[in-house]
């Protein structure tokens, strides 16, 4: 059975090789607002989540799923977060500081994905990545917060169970993070 590969075929823009897709957001940077209730790629990503988390290999069908594959992983990174947060307010302020924390983007010698990731061509480039790819980890981070701990309040086992998966191997943190 192949993996799922994203449905955003045209992407309006890209830096480097990766695309830059419409959220549905309502935190501040520099991705196209999406205004319609059509699923975005955040939602395509949780939705196929635990599907394609348990794959080694994935091929590349396009720039979105190049997107969809750092999502997949900071989705894991975000179930690791969680597993230690007993309420949904803790686990809230534990996503934003995820969010904003340090992080490498393609280009950086500690992106773990640099073999299928090309580095951005100039540094004004560099730095629209960087804040999209934090707009995207924040509004990620309140998804999966939501996915997690939903109307009551108690955290999912059946989401925290994928904290321990490493989709295509690979880990945005370091090791021992």
């Amino acid at each position: 059975m192949p993996a799922y590969h994203s449905s955003f075929l045209e992407p309006p823009k890209r830096v480097g090789n990766t695309a830059i897709l419409p959220l549905r957001t309502s935190f501040r940077g520099p991705a196209p607002q999406q205004v319609s209730a059509e699923q975005d790629i955040i939602d395509e990503a949780l939705y196929y989540f635990k599907a394609n988390v348990f794959f080694r290999t994935y091929e590349i069908k396009s720039e979105a799923d190049r997107l969809l594959i750092y999502i997949t992983l900071y989705i894991t990174e975000c179930l690791k977060k969680l597993q230690k947060c007993a309420n949904k307010s803790q686990a809230q302020n534990e996503m934003y500081s995820l969010a904003i924390s340090r992080f490498d983007i393609p280009g950086d010698a500690g992106f773990p994905l640099n073999s299928v990731y090309s580095k951005p061509a100039d540094q004004k480039a560099a730095d629209f990545m960087k804040a999209y790819l934090t707009q995207v980890r924040q509004e990620v981070g309140l998804r999966v917060c939501e996915k997690v701990f939903g109307d009551n309040g108690k955290p999912s086992k059946w989401w925290l169970c994928f904290a321990k998966k490493k989709f295509m191997d690979k880990s945005l943190s370091g090791p021992g993070q």
